[in-house]
């Protein structure tokens, strides 16, 4: 267990530690429901809000990596949608507030907490979830 955690710590340190493009800081202002987001390196210093499904876009070799300070909220029902062969094995989101998946909200990539993570009610992750705290399925 002592190792897990170690690793967990490792991983959430080095996609923190990622530099983002100036482009990409507070992109939409963490609003990033109904958008497009092309591979690289997303920073907020807010919460990241999904309230309309949002596309992450790029092939199978590309690496996406969302960090934020604050938490990421996805309502209820909306996705995560992978298109152009994206996969959720290369989306690490780095969140040092905890993350709240609606209900039948459907989430994609590794997410490295540093609270919790709450899924409610018929909330679909496909990937993995490691909160240094709590998951609540």
């Amino acid at each position: 267990m002592t190792t897990a955690i170690s690793d967990m710590q490792t991983a959430y340190t080095d996609a923190a530690g990622r530099a983002s493009s100036d482009a990409n800081k507070n992109l939409f202002d963490g609003l990033i429901g109904g958008k497009t987001l092309a591979p690289g390196v997303y920073a907020w210093t807010t919460d990241v809000n999904i309230a309309a499904d949002v596309t992450i876009e790029g092939s199978a070799t590309d690496i996406f990596i969302f960090q934020t300070t604050g938490n990421v909220i996805v309502a209820s029902g909306k996705q995560m949608i992978l298109a152009g062969g994206a996969l959720a094995q290369n989306i690490v989101w780095q969140v040092a507030g905890e993350v709240d998946a609606g209900t039948t909200s459907t989430l994609q990539g590794i997410f490295l907490v540093k609270t919790r993570a709450v899924f409610k009610t018929g909330a679909t992750l496909i990937g993995r979830v490691l909160a240094q705290t709590a998951v609540t399925l």
